[in-house]
């Protein structure tokens, strides 16, 4: 068996957040390791792209705006140190890829997006 095969048989129920969508207002929970102390770090953005599902390349693409300059981090969507993932908006999109928010403003951005105030977080098991 090759090392893709044996990589994706081990990982595939790990961390799995099927229900994840574009636009949606997201908090990633991240372990950090910083010498011998270990620590959780908060991410919050938007969902901009879903990769590849759910299968064990999966990914997401957060952004975030953080003093004036725009932040994109990429999750992989069963790494292991995410220990969880609140989704604190929810917003309807017409597009899969929200590449074109890089462009606008804050304020242009929330024009663009239908907002349901709900909260929900999922756990990794």
């Amino acid at each position: 068996m090759d090392k893709l095969s044996l990589f994706n048989q081990n990982n595939s129920g790990q961390n799995s957040y099927p229900d994840l969508k574009t636009g949606w207002t997201v908090k990633v929970y991240q372990k950090i390791k910083e010498g011998d102390k270990t620590r959780v770090q908060a991410f919050e953005g938007i969902i901009v792209a879903r990769k590849h599902g759910n299968e064990p390349g999966g990914t997401i693409t957060v952004r975030k705006v953080s003093g004036g300059i725009g932040v994109e981090k990429t999750f992989p969507v069963h790494l292991p140190t995410i220990t969880k993932i609140e989704v604190t908006k929810r917003a309807d999109t017409r597009k899969s890829k929200l590449y074109y928010l890089r462009d606008k403003s804050a304020k242009e951005t929330r024009k663009k997006m239908k907002v349901r105030q709900n909260t929900q977080e999922i756990k990794s098991e």
